[in-house]
């Protein structure tokens, strides 16, 4: 399961493994002070898009597909996310102000696809496969029961 937080409300514990998934350190906050696992700058939409979109809610469906471009094209900042929520839940950290419109609701929503994606490629690949078994047992049965038939 994946949650987003602000990095200035308190830890809890249902937060499981937290990661600051911001490229710049929140404002007025010491670094002693964030309770996180991992600091995740490379997952963090790019200064040249943060600066483009300044937080302007107009911008919000642009925004959200150019950042998610940057995803697609950055896997390694965000499989160690989709790994470590396959076993715990999952907290990506954020500093915005606008609780509405901000990259960690965009990250979370392109990791959830993902998962979602997973789970149904095995499911189909675990009916596929089931159906095969299925498939070859009756293929013996007929067999079996055509030599046997006199």
């Amino acid at each position: 399961m994946i949650h987003i937080k602000r990095t200035y409300d308190p830890p809890a514990r249902e937060d499981g493994r937290r990661f600051l998934v911001e490229r710049l350190w929140p404002r007025g906050m010491k670094k002693e002070s964030l309770i996180m696992d991992e600091w995740l700058k490379d997952v963090a939409p790019s200064a040249e898009l943060r600066k483009w979109f300044g937080h302007q809610p107009e911008r919000w469906a642009e925004f959200q597909k150019r950042y998610k471009e940057e995803l697609r094209a950055n896997p390694d900042g965000w499989k160690p996310l989709l790994e470590a929520s396959k076993r715990a839940t999952v907290t990506l950290l954020y500093s915005a102000h606008d609780i509405e419109h901000n990259g960690a609701i965009v990250l979370r929503d392109f990791l959830s696809a993902r998962q979602r994606r997973r789970a149904t490629t095995v499911a189909g690949s675990s009916t596929a496969r089931s159906a095969t078994a299925r498939a070859r047992k009756s293929a013996a049965r007929s067999s079996t029961q055509a030599r046997a038939a006199p």
